[in-house]
């Protein structure tokens, strides 16, 4: 059986990929994919918690899933809002590497 600190390894695993991704990486949208990765992290930490939480009727403590849905909603306005940007930052300066980006203004 899958026990919570199994979960909790996971996410641990996952939010240390993304954070060395963000930290390591050059390109804008390794970056990009590398913060939705620690987003998934917190995500399965919150379900695992949720699940792992028994209510006085012994059924899981469904809250912080649904607290996952709406993070879920914003992940996805920002992929739309940052592919927007991206795309923009590439046609404007013909790269995608974060040191030759070094002001939005154009």
């Amino acid at each position: 059986m899958v026990t919570l600190g199994d979960y909790l390894v996971v996410s641990g695993l996952l939010f240390t990929i993304g954070f060395a991704g963000v930290m390591l990486r050059r390109n804008i949208i390794i970056i990009f994919m590398s913060l939705e990765l620690m987003l998934n992290a917190a995500n399965l930490s919150l379900v695992a918690f949720s699940r792992a939480r028994l209510g006085p009727n012994g059924l899981p403590d469904y809250n912080a899933q649904v607290f996952v849905f709406f993070i879920i909603t914003v992940a996805a306005a920002e992929v739309a809002v940052g592919l927007a940007i991206i795309v923009a930052l590439y046609r404007a300066r013909q790269t995608t590497h974060v040191e030759d980006i070094s002001t939005l203004k154009f």
